[in-house]
């Protein structure tokens, strides 16, 4: 029998997925449950593995290319004997178009399993070592067994430098046998030119055109979509002295001030769950959990919003740890879809940055989104009459006013002021 190895559905808004690096080579024997291929969804690098046993016959989508979901990706024959066949069976369906490919299968189930929460629902491992495509690829060129590693990277995950340190202690092995001892160094030299592909692309030059990758795609789809939503913007104008004066008390011990301003917000929504709700077009989601996502910028182009999740619920030191993680792992995409895909409210912080005030833009799916500008000294008029120099930023919420109004959003950030102006100690409970 010869089975079909699809593109799956790595997250809601996917609608192609790009092959990263293919784990197996035709030809090569495959176990059910055994990473086949790396993809590139929109906004994270999955393994996928093969709901079948047999041998990997033919690659119909190359390293570098996109298919559609739901598109035949490979082929798995199960003898050796059906390889053939399966290589005929793929150039055949090779000449039409990738689009009438994916469209002549839609009824049929992905599959595929993902190293994490997949989209499409299909049954996951996750008990399993994760590895970065990066060092998997590595592993393969070097011939090192993953399965005798320990990652030092987030959550035990291995990575380049782990599979550069077992191919140099392979390669120093055999140095004890003379006659073995000259070709050890060609074996560990591979490593070091092992490295030459992975650089970043060069920059842009003046006059050229970049295709936008994957991660961008999605945030056009994305922007594209927050235009049919009616919004409405509330300013607001906080003093954060005491803000500052509890995160330099806490700073040392890893609290950043993102975990404060997530752990703020999150607690202020307890309040008022209409800002974290959502419209769909049988009334309001009231959503039963206070998931806080965070924009952050990415190296190669676009953003992500890794997820604060139950941030209301978490210990400031464990919240800041968390973002910590999920920061690191969204730079080299390896969040897995429910660490970014989950928020029910959003905050953009651009104040690092000097910018005192603007706008964002709702994320399709939500009811607000907060703009942080930057915390600058600024004179004010006291309540004594006289004069005084006070710590203020500003924030500018984008609501959806199909089930947000303006009280709502006044309401809000008026309680979200007070616990930052007269409590913040509070979160530190």
């Amino acid at each position: 029998m010869i089975n079909e190895i699809f593109m799956p559905a790595l997250s809601s808004t996917m609608t192609e997925g790009k092959i990263v690096s293919w784990v197996k080579a035709p030809g090569d024997k495959i176990e059910k449950g055994e990473t086949v291929v790396i993809v590139e969804s929109d906004k994270a690098d999955m393994d996928v593995e093969s709901f079948y046993e047999g041998y990997l016959a033919t690659i119909m989508v190359p390293e570098g290319e996109s298919a559609a979901v739901g598109a035949a990706i490979a082929l798995v024959a199960e003898t050796e004997a059906e390889i053939e066949q399966a290589k005929q069976q793929g150039q055949s369906q090779a000449a039409p178009a990738p689009a009438a490919a994916s469209v002549s299968k839609p009824p049929e189930p992905v599959a595929v399993a993902t190293n994490g929460n997949g989209a499409n629902g299909a049954t996951v491992s996750s008990g399993r070592t994760i590895v970065s495509p990066r060092a998997r690829k590595l592993a393969k060129e070097l011939k090192v067994d993953l399965a005798t590693l320990k990652g030092s990277g987030p959550h035990g995950r291995i990575v380049a430098e782990d599979v550069e340190a077992a191919a140099g202690k392979v390669s120093a092995a055999p140095t004890a046998p003379a006659p073995v001892a000259p070709a050890a160094p060609a074996v560990s030299a591979p490593p070091v030119a092992a490295k030459a592909p992975a650089p970043v692309a060069p920059p842009a030059q003046p006059g050229q055109v970049v295709a936008l990758n994957t991660l961008q795609q999605a945030v056009v789809r994305n922007m594209n979509a927050s235009l049919q939503v009616p919004v409405f913007r509330v300013g607001y104008t906080i003093t954060t002295d005491g803000l500052d004066k509890l995160y330099k008390q806490i700073k040392s011990k890893g609290v950043t001030m993102t975990a404060l301003l997530a752990k703020a917000v999150a607690v202020t929504l307890k309040k008022h769950p209409i800002l974290n709700a959502y419209y769909t077009e049988q009334g309001i989601n009231y959503r039963s959990s206070i998931n806080v996502a965070i924009a952050v910028a990415m190296d190669d182009g676009g953003l992500i919003t890794p997820v604060l999740q139950n941030a209301d619920q978490i210990d400031i030191y464990t919240l800041s740890r968390t973002w910590k993680d999920l920061v690191d792992r969204s730079r080299s995409k390896q969040l897995q879809p429910d660490e970014y895909s989950t928020g029910g409210f959003t905050i953009s912080n651009l104040g690092m940055f000097g910018v005192d005030r603007f706008d964002a833009i709702l994320p399709p799916g939500q009811g607000a989104i907060l703009a942080v500008g930057a915390s600058r000294p600024q004179v004010v008029a006291t309540t004594d009459g006289m004069f005084g120099v006070r710590t203020q930023m500003q924030v500018n919420m984008t609501c959806d006013h199909r089930i947000v109004y303006g009280a709502d959003a006044a309401a809000f950030l008026k309680d979200l002021a007070k616990l930052i102006e007269t409590d913040a100690q509070s979160l530190t409970l």
